[in-house]
């Protein structure tokens, strides 16, 4: 039987949609972590980011069993707003890009409301493809550096990417250590064939992993490490910077730039990456959902407008439909909205009540 819908699917499934919204909440918070900081934007920008999008945009949403949040397809659009609208400045960028990102979710809810979301299928994918391949290089060129513990000197991509061999032979030992034992980790979960241990999300091992590492190398007192590489400084500015109040991590956008040319562009850019690929990613899902439920794309245009609308007025990056964690929802046994639902409300417990582990 098809579950039913609304509360009486809450009634119906909780017990599945709880569990599988506790597993997706594990994996939410160091993916939209690391998303949110590969963006140029505060940490918190993207666990509030996946907390609208599982609350609001469950609640909201025309699909069953998507997964709504930040996500890697939007780096590229959210880092070039960014740096761009700040004059090559990230922090001077981050208020502007809100309005973007707000104006954005605007025009997302103008064009479900006049449904339009049937046409982001008529969109070639060779153009999705290439986007996402270009933010897989982006990511390499940028997290080599981190995961080595190295600052690198140059801003641009092919800088970046020519910088690495440079960072090897200067990594920092203990930072290096945790970043590539945590990268092993991921690939090699990732490899395994056991269906027991294939249940085991692999960037949570990765997380604990790092924070054990972490604490044997006492990483929040800074202090020297010597090695045949030079001597190297590990300290807390290796640690993330999160506020012990949800309300510090709220930030308002800053509408000075709506006037000029540059401003538009990255709404466009934001507007139609994220239309576009939330509704190939609830079309893909579709195809996953076991029940074989049609999502009302129409409604999930709109939803994400107004959830994009949301971040953009709190400080939060902009989210899409999300193919990876959608998928491990169907695969952990999700059968409503809820489950969506419940992994926002836990990140938004974690942000409130426990700050400090992060």
């Amino acid at each position: 039987m098809t579950p039913r819908d609304g509360i009486q699917g809450l009634k119906q499934n909780w017990r599945t949609d709880l569990a599988s919204g506790f597993i997706l909440f594990l994996l939410a918070l160091p993916l939209s972590v690391g998303i949110a900081i590969a963006s140029g934007m505060p940490a918190t920008a993207g666990i509030l980011a996946a907390v609208v999008g599982g609350i609001i945009g469950s609640l909201l949403g025309g699909s069953f069993v998507v997964i709504n949040g930040p996500a890697a397809g939007l780096i590229v659009i959210a880092l070039a707003a960014v740096t761009e609208l700040g004059g090559g400045n990230v922090a001077a960028g981050y208020r502007p890009a809100l309005a973007a990102i707000f104006v954005a979710g605007i025009i997302q809810i103008v064009l479900g409301v006049g449904r339009m979301g049937v046409l982001g299928l008529a969109f070639p994918t060779s153009v999705i493809h290439g986007m996402l391949m270009s933010i897989g290089v982006i990511i390499f060129a940028k997290q080599s550096h981190v995961g080595l513990g190295v600052t690198p000197h140059s801003k641009g991509i092919f800088g970046l990417l020519g910088e690495i061999p440079q960072s090897f032979l200067h990594m920092n030992p203990e930072i290096a250590l945790i970043g590539v034992g945590s990268l092993l980790i991921v690939v090699g979960l990732g490899m395994v064939k056991n269906p027991l241990l294939k249940k085991i999300p692999a960037p949570l091992v990765a997380v604990l992993f790092g924070v054990a590492m972490g604490m044997y190398f006492d990483i929040a007192h800074e202090h020297m490490v010597k090695s045949f590489m030079g001597d190297s400084t590990v300290g807390p500015k290796f640690l993330l910077n999160v506020p012990d109040n949800i309300r510090d991590a709220i930030a308002f956008p800053d509408f000075g730039q709506i006037a000029t040319p540059l401003f538009w562009k990255h709404v466009m850019s934001i507007m139609l990456v994220a239309s576009i690929e939330s509704i190939l990613s609830a079309y893909a899902v579709d195809k996953l959902d076991r029940y074989k439920r049609v999502s009302d794309l129409n409604r999930e245009l709109w939803s994400k407008g107004i959830c994009n609308t949301v971040c953009g007025a709190i400080g939060a990056l902009p989210i899409i439909a999300e193919i990876v964690r959608s998928s491990a929802n169907v695969s952990n046994g999700a059968k409503t909205r809820w489950s969506n639902f419940f992994h926002g409300c836990f990140l938004l417990l974690f942000v409130v009540l426990f700050p400090a582990l992060l």
